[in-house]
């Protein structure tokens, strides 16, 4: 048995009554809560004891939706200016000449960024394998370096000649979809708390996949009780792409295929309307809301007032690191906060049903980030500090240039002012990020071999 004591740090919990204790600490066992308070109610002896005066801890925060092999193609030219579709027609060719070690490397690259910016649970969205590549080299990447995986197992099937948006070489047949999907399930997934390794069933998006497969996954995922995931309603184009092809819009699409209900969530989900907010609400469907990824793009805004307002579970997530170029979530809670404002103005948002509230505070944003995506992945043991749930927590030294004259409100400080690396990451109980630093890997090294598998990509294009 470990056990790890943090003493006098300024701790936000994000439990049901959003406590905030100013000299807080907490007292970890085998890499779950044990006690939470006040220091002087906590044990006093631990394998190891740290005093984090002068920094803040957070929940470990959750993300919903990435692609960690698109980190091997951040702000390609040819690709900088583009709409979604024109955007995946640029880089289709590129990611065809993927290799396994790609994919591990680019897994590793994309976690270590996520560890460094607070993120202790992330979901990822492999959706090509090309060269023999498999999702288990993201989840052996994952269990490197020490970060919870929600790992989606993707699929293409619908090429161009088929009518759909992706080329034939990045295409798979559904037979093996389906099976390797099955395989996945049984070799990896965990659904006991505090599990690091959960599988997701996650064809691509309507225009990169039959109705069949969108079908059969979803009877697979509910006969082994995992969950589902998919891109929709990302673009106006995709919205007119459904309605000529499917004759439906992309929600009842959604709808006829029994892709809707708890064990869903789905990405972006920005061309919506009021009914089909509704349904989201009704089924228990969740939304992963991706704000840089979404304007990099120029898709559009996502009606998270009215899905907060309807009940809908909302998380957030960096998406994939060629359409935000970022693997940053803490940035991603301030753009979501900023954005937010930006499209609610004085017309009003508020997290907690305040008609006095005008604006998505720095709190509610970190609720998304954290209670929120928890909600969304379908997980109760994560998303707040409290007994009996995961020691994933991380801590940030305010004593800083960056949030300098923001002290009076340590919380706001972390989410207004420009976001910084965490200090400390703690994953069940382990240190995954220590006085800023990975410790489980050479961020250096990891860099090197990161660009020069990006130099082959792009020399090869």
């Amino acid at each position: 048995m470990s056990t790890l004591l943090i003493q006098h740090a300024y701790l936000v919990t994000m439990d049901d009554h959003r406590r905030e204790i100013p000299d807080g600490g907490l007292f970890v066992r085998d890499g779950f809560i044990e006690a939470i308070g006040q220091v002087s109610d906590l044990p006093h002896e631990a394998d190891e004891i740290l005093d984090l005066r002068g920094h803040i801890i957070l929940p470990g925060l959750v993300n919903t939706h990435h692609h960690f092999y698109q980190t091997l193609t951040r702000a390609v030219p040819a690709a900088q200016d583009a709409n979604l579709f024109n955007w995946l027609k640029t880089l289709y060719p590129i990611w065809a000449r993927l290799t396994p070690e790609d994919i591990f490397i680019s897994a590793q690259t994309a976690l270590a960024e996520l560890a460094l910016s607070g993120c202790t649970t992330a979901s990822d969205h492999l959706y090509l394998y090309p060269n023999g590549s498999k999702l288990d080299d993201e989840i052996a990447a994952a269990k490197e370096i020490g970060v919870r995986i929600h790992a989606s197992r993707g699929s293409m099937s619908l090429s161009e000649k088929d009518g759909g948006l992706p080329p034939d070489s990045v295409v798979d047949s559904e037979d093996n979809i389906l099976r390797d999907s099955q395989r996945l399930i049984e070799t990896y997934h965990d659904p006991r708390p505090g599990s690091f390794v959960q599988i997701v069933l996650a064809p691509c998006s309507p225009f990169s996949v039959t109705g069949d497969l969108m079908r059969e996954s979803a009877r697979l995922a509910r006969q082994y009780g995992v969950h589902l995931h998919t891109h929709l309603a990302e673009t106006e184009d995709e919205e007119q792409f459904c309605l000529q092809k499917f004759g439906y819009r992309p929600v009842p699409y959604m709808q006829s295929l029994d892709w809707v209900g708890e064990d869903v969530w789905f990405a972006h989900a920005i061309y919506v309307n009021g009914e089909e907010v509704q349904t989201f609400a009704r089924h228990g469907c969740g939304v992963a809301h991706c704000p840089s990824s979404n304007m990099r793009l120029a898709s559009g805004i996502a009606p998270i007032k009215e899905y907060l307002a309807a009940g809908v579970k909302v998380g957030l997530g960096v998406d994939g690191s060629a359409s935000n170029d970022s693997s940053h979530m803490l940035a991603e809670a301030r753009q979501a906060m900023l954005l937010a404002r930006l499209k609610e103005g004085i017309t009003g948002f508020s997290l907690s049903n305040d008609p006095s509230r005008k604006l998505m505070t720095a709190r509610d944003a970190l609720w998304l980030a954290t209670r929120g995506g928890a909600a969304v992945l379908g997980r109760s043991d994560i998303g707040s500090l409290e007994v009996g749930k995961c020691a994933d927590f991380f801590a940030i030294k305010l004593d800083r240039l960056e949030y300098a004259g923001a002290l009076h409100d340590p919380v706001a400080a972390a989410v207004f002012c420009h976001p910084v690396r965490a200090d400390y990451t703690v994953i069940g109980g382990r240190f995954v990020v220590r006085e800023g630093q990975l410790t489980t890997l050479d961020e250096r090294k990891l860099v090197e071999r990161h660009n020069r598998a990006a130099r082959r990509l792009l020399e090869a294009a």
